[in-house]
């Protein structure tokens, strides 16, 4: 089958291949560095510039880039205006550890101001270390010091980073295996993944009785679990597989939580800055959390920063409580502030949601003629596509395959959730129709050309 390039023309080279500049680099790589390193393993790609939502690799052909660096460029890559804030603040300040500056205090006025009314009277924010991961570890520090308690709830499914704590709250398995001495007093509770009910059920008797168990269990003078310092959750588990919870679960578990005086800690690290179509995902659920982890999309740019915004209750640190020498990135402050000028002033909460919803609707009609699919789901421009098995092959060598197939052809996308049989979607905020359009034509011809190559393996 001719394979095509993203913009919809036939190609001869097979883009998943490196050429030779890229395979010295990635051999490189292979050589000197940590054997921790995740992406170039399934996307063999060594990158040399980047713009929007395309990048170039090292001999000069071009992707369409649907990772995004996992989440944190919401405008795609080297955006004019963010960049240019970020030359500008380097000649000012560029590194300002937590004494206040002219762009620390605009970066916090504006993203106090981007939370609901309700909440902005009663919320203070806490800069972090540079990581979604370092985020989680200060909310439950916090919640731990100012309940007196020690245990967390999370949820099946869950992913909150790689530290030691975050790892805790963390639902998988295999990062944790060889480690011990993890954070105690950790329980995980089933989240509403209704494509793979946890409790068995048929989708039309669900009535979200995943919610009940946790509540039953919180209630139950014999449930084995002791009140919480905090439950977190995220609203769409991102490395889970992309998974939206369902509105009713939501609020079963707010509403249980805020009667037993239970902080609830929402993780906005991935559906925060705008990925879901609202600022915030929890801004769709309507809820109001006692403290909120935000960290990728601050910046707009990829720049490191990370804040927890919480209820001033709550706020019963005392100084140096949680420190980092990284947690006054000036040029982060400065490209996060034009980047919520561009988000306003282009609407593109609105882009989320047009082409959010754009790909969804033309994923499901991939799903309805493709024998591989299993589900699609997502919110905003956070999307996923749950691969099936077929003819004797998993789920998750399936997803395998469509992700190279669709590299071949100039689409990067990441794999994740349960087998990695999720092939996912975090385009920029900025996304236009014509590269959505692009990539939807590429997975499109993936699709048709592994579910041959299934076939044609296994009649042989």
């Amino acid at each position: 089958m001719t394979t095509v390039d993203a913009a919809g023309r036939p190609i001869e080279q097979d883009l998943s291949l490196p050429g030779p500049k890229g395979q010295a680099l990635l051999a490189s790589q292979e050589n000197n560095e940590s054997s921790a390193r995740t992406y170039p393993r399934k996307l063999p790609v060594a990158i040399a510039e980047a713009s929007g939502s395309r990048i170039t690799d090292m001999d000069g052909r071009v992707y369409i880039d649907f990772l995004s660096g996992a989440g944190v460029l919401a405008l795609g890559h080297n955006h004019p205006e963010l960049t240019a804030a970020v030359r500008n603040q380097l000649t000012r300040l560029t590194h300002g550890l937590d004494f206040p500056t002219p762009a620390r205090e605009e970066f916090k006025r504006r993203q106090l101001g981007m939370l609901p009314a309700d909440l902005r009277d009663d919320m203070k924010i806490h800069f972090c270390g540079p990581t979604g991961g370092d985020g989680v570890e200060a909310a439950i520090k916090l919640c731990k010091k100012a309940t007196g308690r020690g245990g967390v709830i999370a949820f099946q499914g869950s992913y909150h980073g790689s530290t030691q704590g975050a790892m805790s709250l963390t639902s998988e398995n295999h990062p944790k295996e060889g480690l011990h001495n993890l954070l105690p007093g950790v329980h995980f509770a089933p989240f509403s993944y209704c494509h793979r009910c946890p409790l068995s059920l048929a989708p039309d008797s669900c009535e979200t009785r995943c919610a009940q168990l946790l509540v039953n269990t919180l209630r139950d003078t014999h449930g084995g679990v002791p009140k919480p310092a905090g439950i977190v959750m995220e609203l769409v588990q991102g490395e889970g597989g992309v998974i939206p919870a369902r509105a009713e679960f939501v609020r079963a578990i707010a509403a249980e939580a805020k009667a037993l005086d239970i902080p609830l800690i929402i993780d906005e690290v991935q559906t925060g800055c705008g990925r879901t179509g609202t600022w915030f995902a929890f801004e769709q659920y309507g809820i109001e959390p006692d403290v909120i982890v935000a960290s990728k999309g601050l910046s707009g740019l990829g720049l490191p920063v990370s804040v927890i915004m919480y209820r001033q209750k709550l706020d019963t640190w005392g100084p140096g409580a949680h420190i980092g020498t990284f947690r006054g990135n000036n040029l982060a402050f400065a490209s996060g502030v034009v980047f919520l000028d561009v988000l306003e002033r282009e609407n593109l909460l609105a882009n989320v949601q047009t082409m959010g919803a754009r790909l969804v609707t033309e994923l499901r009609a991939m799903q309805e003629a493709s024998a591989l699919i299993g589900d699609v789901r997502g919110l905003g421009l956070m999307i996923g596509i749950e691969m099936r098995g077929h003819g004797g092959f998993s789920s998750s060598e399936v997803a395998l395959r469509l992700q190279r197939a669709v590299l071949r052809r100039g689409l990067i996308l990441e794999t994740g959730g349960r087998e990695d049989c999720v092939v996912r979607m975090l385009p920029p905020l900025n996304l236009p129709r014509r590269t959505a359009d692009a990539a939807l034509a590429i997975v499109a011809d993936g699709l048709r050309s592994v579910e041959e190559e299934l076939d044609g393996e296994r009649e042989r």
